[in-house]
């Protein structure tokens, strides 16, 4: 059996989904009762990760993980699922605590912790997910515009289907054990890029407002640390080459290549209509 946390969110779902196609059994974990949106068969465990041993019971019998960075308490998530009897971990991080350590320390630490527990593990790390996009959808339905900071700075976004895919594989198959694979999509696109193919999805005219920095500040400290804020926006820009660069790691595990952006827009344009 897999135990799937973040498993309602945009790359968990479609994770819980890839597994039980490919035959397995699927234990779902996220804070709150999905309400119907999990396949038939799949056991839903409602879980705050701010509480480990609120974990173990979901862990029961229980083979792999598919870990977020969620909480405080890495070292406590991994003991109950070593005590468990879980072999293998899989770790959805983030490509910035390559590029910047000092602003993603939080993820930073959730990597450690991994490597010294003792379990098989593989860390992912992700570039910014398309489905960022989806702080577009209210403004893009309501007043067909979308705002962003740096307009014209891409960085190649990943589809969070392309994450699940790669997750799946590397839960299912061995020979991944001690690796990091960095996730992206196949080629930068720009905010002012992203705002046109959501308007090529939905067949209507969407502008484009270019933030200020100051404006984009204020808009992520709602959602996010100061210290990941200041990250946030030194990558969107001013990107290091290694993260304006595409990795071939999707490709090399999947044996296809990465999404475009512009092909999750078109899958996902019931939300911006």
């Amino acid at each position: 059996m897999i135990v799937v946390t973040g498993a309602t969110g945009n790359v968990g779902r479609a994770l819980v989904q890839y597994l039980i196609e490919a035959g397995e059994q699927v234990a779902a974990v996220s804070r709150r009762t999905p309400g119907g949106s999990l396949p038939p068969g799949v056991r839903h465990h409602a879980v705050d990760l701010a509480d480990p041993p609120a974990l173990r019971p979901a862990l029961d019998g229980a083979d792999g993980l598919f870990l977020l960075v969620a909480g405080e308490d890495p070292r406590g998530l991994l003991e109950q699922a070593k005590g468990a009897g879980v072999r293998k971990v899989v770790l959805l991080s983030s490509q910035g605590v390559g590029t910047r350590p000092d602003a993603y320390r939080h993820p930073a630490a959730f990597e450690a912790a991994l490597v010294a527990s003792g379990l098989e593990w593989t860390v992912l790390r992700s570039g910014g997910l398309a489905s960022n996009a989806y702080a577009w959808a209210e403004p893009v339905r309501a007043h067909r515009t979308a705002a962003a900071p740096f307009g014209d700075v891409g960085l190649p976004f990943v589809d969070p289907d392309d994450v699940a895919a790669v997750a799946a594989v590397v839960l299912r198959e061995d020979g991944h054990h001690g690796a990091t694979y960095v996730l992206t999509g196949p080629a930068p696109v720009t905010p002012r890029e992203r705002a046109t193919a959501i308007a090529e999805a939905i067949g209507a005219p969407v502008g484009f407002q270019e933030q200020t920095r100051e404006q984009a500040w204020s808009q992520l400290a709602e959602v996010m640390p100061p210290v990941v804020v200041e990250g946030t926006l030194a990558i969107l820009g001013a990107p290091t080459p290694e993260e304006r660069r595409p990795t071939p790691d999707v490709e090399c595990l999947l044996g296809r290549p990465a999404r475009p952006f512009a092909a999750w827009a078109q899958r996902n344009a019931a939300a911006f209509r």
